[in-house]
């Protein structure tokens, strides 16, 4: 408990140093666990005994020390368990409030609990669920509407929600529109919200005055858009409609095969393009469906005319663009006394001189021109093989040479399929099963 003075004292003190030193440079040479700290007491501790005995070492402490040293990994070990748990529990295993496919209705602004949850298709069918609501309390009179970003959504979100909005059962009762905008939020909260007050004159000429502060988006008359006819001469030239029940069961049937593929071919597409392969070809296909009965399905060069028309409208995309080149090239073939296969090549040929792809440029053309050799000579069968092994090699392939694909880097490429190819794939494979 009493140390020494003077000389004694700083003699001791240097030896307990440098024994620790020493212990210290031992440990680390056999690569054992050591503690400076640790090391430091105990040899001040040895040093004391030393110098004065037994009796200059407080043994109570030195053991509730030397306790600590063993308790304190132990008790970091559980504790750093028991955060680990409660990390797992409350966050990383976790069940989502709202399972995929649904989403809330009538929810708090902080993201409190909704009163219901309800099935998620589209933004339609949320409009539809929301104005449900609201027409139920709302009066046949004038209304302002504020259309609210809750802060997730993108601008190009909620201008498709505005325009359900504007088409909704309640629209006609909807004279003016605030938004949309994000005007109450809760950060990046996922959703929006449709607020309405029923109008008179005195607000509207308040609503619609003019107003200095930047962040109020204005209030605006919500009315139909109109429609402006193309002139006579810019106006496509509309084919003449016939019936023919094979034709229409066999498109349909692509179309579909080309529908059930659509989350396939995005994912295919999201690692080596943007992401929308499949629902560019989809939509083209749910378009040529609807159009089914506007086609001239008994006369198939006109249907492939039909067809490339029906593509350049619906269609996105450079490949919205070039696949109408082709079916249309194709018609123009037909049209000549070609057989329908001679004339399908005659349409790649033509697509090929317009985009520029050749086979090895890691695009569908890999796909669909060993395809369509393999279906005029030996046919539906051996053309599926050959589409899917000209889809496979263009995994293989590391610098594409046309398409968005052509900007990726060798890596991501390597090992991925070209969507446009798979596609062509899927495709002939489904049609010969």
């Amino acid at each position: 408990n009493t140390l020494g003075h003077g000389s004694t004292t700083a003699q001791m003190m240097l030896a307990a140093l440098l024994a620790a030193a020493i212990w210290i440079s031992l440990a680390t040479w056999a690569n054992a666990p050591v503690s400076t700290t640790h090391s430091v007491v105990g040899a001040i501790a040895g040093a004391g005994l030393a110098n004065f005995g037994m009796q200059a070492v407080n043994w109570p402490a030195l053991g509730v020390i030397a306790l600590g040293w063993v308790l304190s990994p132990m008790i970091a070990g559980l504790i750093a368990a028991g955060l680990l748990a409660l990390l797992r529990n409350r966050v990383l295993d976790r069940q989502d409030r709202i399972a995929a496919g649904k989403a809330e209705l009538g929810l708090g602004i902080h993201g409190e609990a909704g009163a219901h949850q309800i099935d998620y298709h589209n933004a339609e069918q949320a409009v539809a669920a929301v104005t449900a609501k609201l027409s139920a309390v709302m009066e046949d009179a004038p209304h302002v509407v504020l259309l609210n970003n809750l802060g997730g959504a993108s601008v190009l979100e909620m201008s498709i929600l505005a325009n359900e909005l504007a088409t909704s059962p309640i629209a006609g009762n909807l004279k003016l529109i605030v938004g949309p905008a994000t005007m109450m939020t809760s950060l990046d909260m996922r959703g929006f919200s449709v607020s309405v007050y029923p109008l008179n004159t005195q607000d509207q000429a308040l609503l619609t005055a003019p107003c200095d502060p930047s962040a109020w988006p204005g209030c605006k008359a919500l009315k139909p858009v109109t429609v402006i006819a193309l002139p006579d001469g810019l106006r496509p030239i509309q084919p003449i409609p016939s019936e023919h029940k094979p034709t229409a069961d066999f498109l349909t049937r692509c179309c579909k095969i080309l529908i059930d593929a659509e989350t396939a071919l995005n994912a295919l597409d999201a690692k080596s393009g943007d992401g929308d392969t499949g629902s560019t070809l989809a939509g083209a296909a749910r378009a040529l469906i609807g159009a089914m009965n506007r086609l001239p399905l008994a006369d198939h060069t006109q249907l492939f005319r039909a067809i490339g028309q029906e593509l350049s409208q619906t269609m996105g995309g450079s490949s919205g663009v070039l696949l109408a080149i082709f079916f249309t090239a194709a018609g123009d073939a037909a049209s000549s006394g070609l057989s329908m296969v001679a004339a399908l090549k005659e349409g790649l040929n033509r697509m090929q001189q317009i985009g520029g792809a050749q086979p090895g440029d890691r695009t569908m053309v890999d796909a669909l021109k060993p395809a369509l050799e393999a279906l005029e000579s030996h046919g539906l069968a051996q053309a599926a093989q050959a589409a899917r092994k000209g889809a496979i090699h263009t995994a293989s392939i590391t610098k594409a040479k046309a398409g968005r694909a052509s900007y990726i880097n060798a890596e991501q490429l390597q090992g991925h399929i070209d969507p446009g190819a798979e596609a062509v794939a899927r495709l002939f494979e489904q049609l010969s099963a």
